[in-house]
């Protein structure tokens, strides 16, 4: 479904990835594990077209997207649920969903997939006229990833989805994430809870300075013993 293809990126004179090549398949869960400032954040930046690459090509479902504008992306089939979140607090929940749809004209569609979203998450529900700023965490990216998905996207992009949150509310993000791969949706996953993703997951990627070091099936990368002592916290 999507091939990044020596994928170069650079902030100016700062090279932040080198050659990335990642591949996913459709119906995939495929992580993204690496320390900070390895270019997990830039690799998922690049492929909605936040950021530009100087060389490589990101090519999703045959087309060419390098260079493509971010709305173009979107309607390609791919949509962002990005790191810290980036709700509109001063919005309501139903607000902030409904503007992850913007792409879409059918506004009955859009109340049905907005009534999804509410029985994914029955807290949203719950408080759909509530305004967002006002959400704890992770009720906060519950309605990041619900906004995320109100465009329908073939191939999601998750960065950091349990970041900051307490140990019950991890558990049931990853849940959820588990859940929209049953449902048909591919799923790429930068989180810093690699121990987790690894095992949601069918294939992993790991990233230093900008390079891919190593890739394999999640499962067998979970007993690696350098990833397990570098990444997972384990011996």
């Amino acid at each position: 479904m999507l091939e990044l293809e020596d994928l170069h990126v650079s902030y100016g004179k700062i090279v932040a990835l080198r050659g990335v090549s990642i591949s996913i398949a459709e119906g995939e869960i495929v992580t993204v594990v690496g320390g900070n400032g390895a270019g997990k954040t830039t690799t998922l930046r690049t492929i909605s077209g936040i950021l530009r690459p100087t060389s490589g090509r990101i090519v999703f479902k045959g087309r060419d997207l390098s260079g493509l504008a971010t709305d173009e992306v979107v309607k390609a089939g791919l949509a962002h649920s990005p790191e810290g979140r980036l709700i509109f607090g001063r919005m309501t929940i139903a607000e902030n969903l409904r503007l992850g749809a913007y792409n879409r004209k059918a506004s009955v569609d859009i109340k049905g997939d907005m009534d999804r979203m509410y029985e994914m998450f029955p807290v949203l529900g719950q408080r759909r006229q509530q305004r967002a700023g006002t959400l704890s965490g992770g009720e906060q990216q519950m309605l990041a990833i619900g906004r995320s998905l109100m465009s329908r996207p073939d191939l999601l992009l998750m960065d950091e989805p349990s970041l900051g949150l307490a140990p019950l509310v991890v558990a049931q993000i990853f849940e959820v994430i588990v859940e929209l791969r049953e449902q048909g949706v591919t799923i790429l996953l930068v989180e810093q809870n690699a121990n987790e993703a690894l095992r949601v997951s069918d294939r992993t990627y790991v990233l230093e300075t900008g390079l891919v070091t190593m890739q394999g099936p999640s499962e067998a990368l979970l007993h690696d013993p350098q990833l397990r002592t570098a990444y997972l916290g384990l011996d």
